[in-house]
C-alpha cells in the first residue's frame, strides 16, 4: 500500500481513459493497458496542485494563468470544446459551465487545507474560473469536501450524510442499480453523485475504481472523482496501481506530484 494524495485522482483518470468512449459495464475490466494515458483530468489536476503549491494568496487570476500554461503544454489531452476555447483566449472569462471538469480537477483542494470551510472556499475558486454555474460549483465542492472528510477520519455514513444534506445529491443508489440505467453524462449533476456512490460501495481503492468505471459513463473523469475520494479514505493505493500511474507520467508531471505529496501526504 502506497501513501498518496492527488495520484488517487490521476490513477483513476489514467485507468478510465480507454473506457471513456468505449464504455464497459464489466466490473472485471482490464485494469492495466498500454493504451491508457493521462488526459485533461490529470493535466488540470496538476495545474490546481501547482497553484496551491505556489500561490499563497490563492488568487483566481493566478489559477487561470497556471491552468492555461498546463493546458497549452499538453494541447492534445482531450479538452472539451468550450474549455479549449477558454485555454487559448487570454481574455476569456468563465462560461457558466455545469460540466464535470470542475470536479475532475479539484482533488488537490480536498487534500491541502485544514478546515472544511477553507476547503469549500477554495473549491469554489477552483471551479469559478470556468465553471461558475451553480451545478459546476456544487460538483467541485462536493468532491473536495468528500476528500476532506475522508482524509480526516469520517466514516462513509458521515460522508454520505454531509454530502446529501449539504448538496442534495441522492446517494442511496447502489452501483448495481445505477449500472442498469446509467448512460454517459458530462454534467456534474449526472456524474458526481454516481461517482460518490461508487466510493460508498467500495471496499478498497481498486474496487472503487472498478465500481465507478464499470458504470459505463464518463469513465476517466468519474475515475478521477472516485479515485481521489477513495485514496483519501483508504489512505493510499496498492503498489501496482501507484507504480502503473507513475509510469504514465512524464518528468514534469511526476515533479508536481512529488512536490504535492511531500507537502500534503502525511503518515
Amino acid at each position: 500500500m502506497r501513501k498518496a494524495t492527488i495520484l488517487g485522482a490521476i490513477a483513476g483518470d489514467i485507468i478510465g481513459s480507454v473506457y471513456e468512449f468505449h464504455s464497459t459495464r464489466r466490473y472485471d475490466f482490464e485494469l492495466f493497458n498500454e493504451l491508457m494515458r493521462p488526459t485533461d483530468d490529470t493535466v488540470m489536476t496538476l495545474a490546481v496542485a501547482e497553484w496551491i503549491l505556489t500561490d499563497p494568496e490563492l488568487s483566481p487570476s493566478r489559477l487561470t494563468r497556471t491552468m492555461r500554461e498546463w493546458g497549452r503544454k499538453y494541447p492534445r489531452a482531450g479538452y472539451g470544446g468550450n474549455f479549449r476555447t477558454w485555454l487559448n483566449d487570454e481574455n476569456a472569462g468563465p462560461y457558466y459551465s455545469w460540466g464535470n471538469g470542475s470536479a475532475m480537477r479539484v482533488s488537490p483542494v480536498g487534500f491541502a487545507f485544514d478546515t472544511l470551510d477553507e476547503t469549500l472556499r477554495v473549491a469554489r475558486i477552483s471551479a469559478e474560473v470556468t465553471h461558475n454555474h451553480p451545478e459546476g460549483i456544487k460538483g467541485a465542492q462536493a468532491t473536495a469536501s468528500a476528500i476532506y472528510l475522508a482524509r480526516t477520519g469520517k466514516t462513509k455514513e458521515e460522508i454520505k450524510k454531509y454530502i446529501t444534506d449539504t448538496f442534495g445529491y441522492d446517494l442511496d443508489r447502489k452501483c448495481a442499480y445505477i449500472r442498469l440505467h446509467y448512460r454517459f453524462h458530462v454534467s456534474c449533476q449526472e456524474s458526481v453523485p454516481q461517482s460518490i456512490c461508487a466510493f460508498l460501495d467500495s471496499t478498497d481503492y481498486e474496487s472503487a475504481l472498478r465500481e465507478t468505471i464499470s458504470l459505463g459513463g464518463d469513465a476517466d473523469t468519474m475515475g478521477a472523482i472516485t479515485g481521489g475520494i477513495a485514496c483519501a479514505f483508504y489512505n493510499g493505493m496498492p503498489d501496482n496501481i501507484y507504480d502503473f500511474a507513475m509510469s504514465k507520467l512524464n518528468d514534469d508531471m511526476k515533479a508536481t506530484v512529488s512536490d504535492f505529496e511531500n507537502r500534503y501526504a502525511t503518515e
